[in-house]
């Protein structure tokens, strides 16, 4: 069963029908948010009976999502891929976290681990794409546009050729070949069902294109925070991994530190609404760990307006950078990054392209792990974060990485 009681404006607060298939609030231009009842979900599924452990998927989380796959009514329009319930791997031995004495740990949202769940596409984007498929199945929308730096795009043609949906993909020309291939070869073989679109350089020239192009006939945008919050819906489910209990704990927690690669920002907003849920339900308290935003130097919005403390950002020219998905000039949902940045006590961070070259190589030697670009960039910033006493010695801290190398290797092949 379903908790959502509605749509709500994250600026002018105005509620809507979550039958309502919109893209950004009608009254200003902003994102909307999916509302759930949790008074209701407290009351009728006490002492979290909606999470569901056994399951090696994002899905575990029941009823706490926007749709509960424990309710056949639900679960039909569910696409499950394995998405989701991705590992903590331990990074103690970085030398960064030895020297400042920190317990670093990397949440690894790329390659698959043994004995946890699996994003299908190696990248953090199938945890909003499978909400995306699972809500345009709900309300029989068929036809779906996404402009894309890359991994959403691959992503929901994933779900889209799963969910028999049909979708139009907008990308630059200079996307990282296995991304491009995925996506290009999905079109040829499948040309009724995905088309794609090379326009750039970057996704604000993508999303001009299919404004202009496809929408008029009748592709529904799920570009990042242009759907009614469903991609929120499914990025929350990092929030509540990080908040969960460990094996054989009940009790739930959070990190004191989340340091997270942050392109439009959307799984900012989705974990801060899942530990805002998870204590609504009385599960964890009012602490939350300070967010730290990085951004690469090469393109760095979001950095500049916290810097200036500005509201929200301004769109800046493009640059060049490994961390494909941090190449965002601009985003609509900004202004609700920089409020959870500075309720949190955290900051913007921009890192040199020489910064995450280094420890991306560093990373290469060290470790037998894929870390993806956007992930070396977030242990690339430790240095200043430390010293800029953004982490303290004690503090638990978890660095998000958003994907896989293997899906940048042209990129990166002179790094290793």
């Amino acid at each position: 069963m379903s908790y959502v009681r509605c749509l709500r404006g994250l600026k002018s607060g105005v509620e809507y029908s979550a039958d309502a298939p919109i893209n950004l609030d009608p009254v200003d231009g902003r994102p909307v948010e999916m509302v759930l009842d949790l008074e209701r979900l407290a009351r009728e599924r006490a002492n979290a009976a909606w999470y569901d452990p056994r399951r090696r998927d994002m899905w575990r989380f029941g009823a706490l999502l926007a749709l509960d796959v424990a309710d056949p009514a639900d679960a039909q329009h569910i696409v499950a891929l394995g998405e989701g319930a991705t590992p903590l791997l331990d990074y103690r031995e970085h030398p960064m976290a030895q020297a400042a004495g920190i317990a670093l740990q990397v949440k690894d949202e790329g390659k698959a681990n043994a004995g946890h769940g699996a994003n299908p596409t190696q990248s953090f984007k199938d945890r909003g794409m499978a909400m995306v498929a699972a809500q345009a199945r709900r309300l029989g929308l068929k036809r779906l546009a996404v402009p894309t730096q890359g991994n959403a795009g691959d992503s929901l043609t994933h779900y889209a050729l799963a969910g028999g949906l049909s979708v139009v993909v907008a990308m630059p020309p200079d996307t990282p070949m296995p991304i491009l291939g995925n996506v290009a070869a999905a079109a040829q073989r499948f040309p009724d069902q995905v088309k794609l679109e090379l326009v750039g350089p970057t996704i604000r020239e993508a999303g001009a294109l299919l404004k202009e192009k496809y929408i008029p006939l009748g592709y529904f945008s799920v570009a990042t925070f242009q759907e009614p919050g469903w991609r929120i819906e499914g990025k929350k489910t990092l929030g509540l991994e990080l908040a969960e209990p460990a094996p054989g704990e009940t009790r739930w927690s959070l990190p004191d530190v989340v340091i997270y690669p942050t392109g439009g920002g959307t799984g900012v907003l989705g974990m801060w609404k899942a530990w805002d849920e998870l204590q609504a339900l009385g599960l964890i308290d009012a602490r939350r760990p300070r967010m730290l935003c990085v951004q690469s130097s090469a393109t760095a919005p979001l950095v500049r307006a916290f810097e200036s403390g500005a509201d929200d950002t301004t769109v800046v020219a493009a640059g060049n950078t490994l961390a494909v998905g941090l190449n965002v000039p601009g985003g609509v949902g900004h202004f609700r990054v920089l409020e959870i940045i500075q309720a949190s006590g955290g900051a913007a961070i921009a890192v040199d392209e020489a910064d995450i070259a280094r420890e991306f190589a560093r990373l290469w030697r060290d470790k037998p792990w894929w870390i993806g670009p956007e992930g070396a960039a977030c242990l690339a910033a430790l240095p200043q974060l430390i010293e800029r006493g953004l982490i303290k010695r004690g503090e638990r801290v978890v660095a998000v990485n958003t994907g896989s190398a293997e899906k940048y290797l042209p990129l990166l092949r002179h790094l290793i």
